[in-house]
C-alpha cells in the first residue's frame, strides 16, 4: 500500500502522464507534523501538533541548508551521485563483491533510489531487507526521477523526507530538535553528526560519533574528533528541543485542532504578541501578591474580529478567554442601561449610597461598597462610574431581578443558565459566572450603540447586527465610563483608567478578590482583561486599577498609538442640558438625557428619620468562625443605622461609639448585642450565636 504523499503526488502527476510526481507536486504534497496559524496578513502567528507519528517543519529549500551538510550527506551516502543517472553500477558492483566475501553486508542504494523509496511505502525495506523485486522497482523509479528531476531537485527532497533521529523527519526538524538552529546554520561538525544519522537513525550516541568523525576526516573538515564526540553526546543525550512559548495557543487550538491544517486567523502578529508580552510582565510584577494567570482577548467593534486571543500568559493549559469566573462589578453598566433605557433613572438621579438590607431566600442581602463607606446621596453617573455597589443593588429593584436576568441572557451571557432567583439581588454586583469573551462582546454591544453581532477568529463578512440595547442609553452609559471625574470618588483622577484619548472603561473585583477585571472601549476597539488563578486562590490586596487595568492600559495605548479614540456622534434622541443638585450633593454640569427626561433641577427628598437598628449581625444570626484565620487576627463587623451619640454594648459591656463600623472580636456562644442612648436607654437588640472551637479570650497558647 501506498504512502499518502506518494499516493497524492500519482494522483497529481498521472493526469500529467509521469510515472513518477514531480518536484512540485512532491512539495505540494508535503505536511508538516504541526498545522500552523496564520494571523490576518499571512505571518504564522502558532502551531499545533497534529501528527504524532512523526515530527515535520516547513519544507527547507536546499538554498536555505548549510553546504557542509550537504557535502557531508554525498561523501557518506552516495559519492558519485554527481555523475550517476539514478544507479551507481560500479557501487552496486562492490557491493556485491563485499557481501559474498565479507561478513558485513554493504549496500549500494544511491540517494535517488533512497529518494525513490520515501516517496513509495512498496519500494521501502522491511525487517528483512528490500526483496529482489523491490530493488529492481526501486531502481527503475530512480532512473525515471533521475530523467525529469535535476540533482538539486533530487537532493532537496531526499533532505526534507529522510528520517534523521526518531520521529524527526527532514532536516529542519531535526536541525532545529538536535541543535537548537536552522539548516543554513549548521556547521561542519553538526554536518557529520546529521549525515551520521542517515546510515543508523536508531544508532547509539558513541556509533554515530564514530561514524560522523570517520565522515569529517574524509572530508578534511577543520572539526575535530573531540569536539563531534562531545557534540553528539550532548545533541543525542537531552530531550528534544522543545518549540518556543506558544503565542496563540488556545485560538490555535480552536481553529486548527481538528482540521489539523495550517489556515488564516483574524489575529493581528505584532498585536498578539505584544498582548501576551504585556500580560507576562505584568504578572511577573504581580507575583508578591499570589496573582499568577491571565487572559486578554481584543475584538473589533465593526466586525466582530478578534484581534489579540490570549487564552493565558503559557504557564497553562486553561483557556482564560473561555473559562467561566465570577463577574464582580462589571455587570453594572448594563444595569444602569436598563434603568435607563426604561426612563426609570436619568444620569443625574440621585441614588441613596446608604445601608440597605434586602429579602433573599430564608435571610437577608446586605451590600456593601468596596472601601466599606457609604456616600450619602450620588447621582447615576457617579454610582455608576465609581462603581457603588449600594446605589447598584437599590437599582436593581427599581429595573427587576427577572428583567435584568433576560437582559443579560439577550447579550450573549450564555453561562447565566440559572433563573433569576438563583442569583437573587447579589446579581447586581456580578455574583454570575461569565466568560471573558462574552462579556467583551457585550461591552462592544455598548460601543456599538446597542448593535450585537457574533465575534470570530476566522475571516468572514460581517453578519448583520442586531439591536439589543437602546442607543441613547448606550450612548449614556459610554459617556459615564469615561468620565474621569465621575470615577475619582473611588480611583482618583489619576489611574490606569484615565486614557489620554477618549475610552469607556468599567473594573471589577470578585468576591474575596479571586477574579480580577477590566474591560473598556474606544470607538474602535474593545478590551477584556481577566486576572486571577486558575485554580480559584484568592490574590492579595489586588484590585481592579491594580490588577488588570495596566494590562489594558498598555493595549489600549498600543491600539491608539496611530490615532487616538474619539467619542462617537450622540443620537439624535438625545438632549443635553445644564443640571443642578438641591442640596448641593455634587456640582453643576451639563448632563446627557433621553428625550423627554430632561431636568434642570434635582432635588433630593429630605430623608425620613430612620429608627435606629441594627443592620449586621440581624437578630437570629448564626455565625461560624473561620477555623484558618488566627483567633487575633478574626473580627466581626458590627454596623448599625443610628443617628449620634449611640453606643454599642455587647452581653452588658461597653464595645464604643456606634457611629461607623466596629470591628468585634468574636467568641463563641451566645451574645445580646445593644445600641444604647448616652442615659443608658437600649434603642435596638440583636441576639446572635458565635459557633466554633475556640478558646475565651486570655487562654490562647
Amino acid at each position: 500500500m501506498r504512502s499518502l504523499l506518494f499516493a497524492l503526488c500519482v494522483l497529481t502527476s498521472a493526469a500529467a502522464g509521469a510515472a513518477v510526481p514531480t518536484p512540485a507536486q512532491v512539495q505540494a504534497a508535503y505536511r508538516t507534523s504541526d498545522a500552523q496559524l496564520l494571523d490576518r496578513h499571512g505571518v504564522p502567528i502558532d502551531a499545533v501538533r497534529v501528527d504524532m507519528r512523526v515530527r515535520r517543519l516547513a519544507w527547507t529549500p536546499l538554498a536555505e541548508i548549510s553546504p557542509a551538510l550537504g557535502a557531508a550527506v554525498l561523501q557518506a551516502e552516495d559519492q558519485r551521485f554527481m555523475q550517476h543517472g539514478g544507479i551507481d553500477l560500479r557501487a552496486a558492483g562492490q557491493a556485491a563483491w563485499d557481501n559474498l566475501f565479507r561478513q558485513r553486508a554493504r549496500g549500494a542504494s544511491t540517494i535517488t533510489m533512497q529518494l525513490a523509496g520515501l516517496l513509495d511505502a512498496e519500494l521501502r525495506a522491511g525487517a528483512g531487507g528490500r526483496s529482489w523485486n523491490q530493488k529492481w522497482s526501486q531502481a527503475l523509479a530512480a532512473r525515471e526521477i533521475e530523467a525529469g528531476w535535476s540533482k538539486r531537485q533530487i537532493l532537496e527532497a531526499y533532505l526534507n523526507l529522510a528520517s534523521f533521529r526518531g520521529e524527526l523527519q527532514g532536516v529542519r526538524a531535526a536541525s532545529n530538535a538536535l541543535f537548537g538552529k536552522l539548516p543554513s546554520g549548521l556547521d561542519q561538525a553538526e554536518s557529520s553528526i546529521l549525515a551520521a544519522l542517515l546510515r543508523g537513525p536508531g544508532a547509539a550516541p558513541r556509533a554515530v560519533a564514530r561514524r560522523a568523525c570517520a565522515l569529517a576526516l574524509e572530508l578534511k573538515s577543520q572539526a575535530t574528533c573531540t569536539t563531534i564526540e562531545w557534540q553528539t553526546e550532548v545533541a543525542l543525550g537531552r530531550p528534544l528541543a522543545q518549540p518556543q512559548q506558544p503565542l496563540a495557543r488556545q485560538a490555535a487550538r480552536r481553529l486548527l485542532g481538528e482540521a489539523g491544517l495550517s489556515g488564516r486567523s483574524t489575529l493581528d502578529a505584532g498585536l498578539q504578541r505584544f498582548t501576551v508580552d504585556s500580560l507576562r510582565r505584568h504578572l511577573r510584577a504581580l507575583a508578591e501578591r499570589n496573582a499568577g494567570d491571565g487572559a486578554v482577548v481584543v475584538i473589533d467593534n465593526a466586525s466582530g474580529e478578534v484581534l489579540a486571543y490570549v487564552g493565558n500568559a503559557g504557564n497553562s493549559e486553561v483557556d482564560g478567554v473561555l473559562a467561566l469566573r465570577q463577574a464582580g462589578s462589571t455587570l453594572k453598566p448594563f444595569l444602569y442601561e436598563l434603568a435607563l433605557e426604561r426612563r426609570l433613572l436619568t444620569a443625574a438621579s440621585l441614588l441613596d449610597d446608604s445601608p440597605v438590607d434586602v429579602a433573599a431566600g430564608a435571610g437577608m442581602y446586605v451590600p456593601q461598597n468596596y472601601d466599606r463607606q457609604f456616600k450619602g446621596y450620588a447621582s447615576v453617573r457617579t454610582s455608576l462610574a465609581s462603581s457603588l455597589n449600594i446605589p447598584a443593588v437599590r437599582t436593581l429593584l427599581l429595573t427587576g431581578l427577572e428583567r435584568f436576568h433576560e437582559r443579560l441572557q439577550a447579550l450573549g451571557l450564555t453561562s447565566l443558565t440559572e433563573d433569576a432567583q438563583f442569583y437573587g439581588p447579589s446579581l447586581a454586583l456580578g455574583s454570575a459566572d461569565v466568560s471573558l469573551l462574552e462579556l467583551a462582546n457585550a461591552y462592544r454591544t455598548l460601543a456599538n450603540g446597542g448593535l450585537m453581532g457574533p465575534v470570530t477568529l476566522r475571516p468572514r463578512a460581517p453578519p448583520a447586527a442586531q439591536r439589543v440595547l437602546d442607543a441613547g442609553a448606550s450612548f449614556i452609559v459610554g459617556d459615564i465610563l469615561a468620565d474621569r471625574g465621575a470615577r475619582s470618588p473611588t480611583f482618583g483622577l489619576r489611574s490606569e483608567l484615565a486614557t489620554a484619548y477618549w475610552s469607556a472603561v468599567k473594573t471589577g473585583t470578585s468576591k474575596a478578590m479571586r477574579d480580577n477585571w477590566c474591560l473598556g472601549y474606544s470607538d474602535r476597539y474593545t478590551v477584556g482583561v481577566w486576572v486571577g488563578n486558575f485554580d480559584g486562590q484568592p490574590m492579595w490586596d489586588v484590585s481592579g486599577v491594580s490588577g488588570a487595568a495596566p494590562v489594558w492600559r498598555d493595549v489600549m495605548d498600543y491600539l491608539h498609538r496611530d490615532r487616538p479614540g474619539r467619542q462617537g456622534a450622540a443620537p439624535s434622541a438625545l438632549t443635553r442640558r445644564e443640571v443642578r443638585f438641591i442640596p448641593a450633593h455634587e456640582p453643576p454640569r451639563p448632563e446627557w438625557f433621553l428625550a423627554g427626561t430632561e431636568s434642570a433641577v434635582v432635588e433630593a427628598v429630605p430623608a425620613v428619620r430612620r429608627a435606629p437598628r441594627i443592620v449586621y449581625p440581624l437578630d437570629g444570626s448564626i455565625i461560624a468562625l473561620d477555623p484558618d484565620i488566627p483567633a487575633q487576627l478574626e473580627r466581626i463587623v458590627l454596623r448599625a443605622q443610628a443617628g449620634t451619640g449611640l453606643r454599642w454594648r455587647i452581653d452588658g459591656a461597653d464595645a464604643g461609639a456606634a457611629d461607623g463600623a466596629l470591628a468585634w472580636r468574636p467568641l463563641p456562644g451566645e451574645h445580646r448585642l445593644e445600641l444604647v442612648e448616652d442615659d443608658g436607654k437600649v434603642v435596638a437588640v440583636s441576639r446572635f450565636e458565635v459557633r466554633g472551637n475556640r478558646r475565651p479570650a486570655g487562654e490562647d497558647g
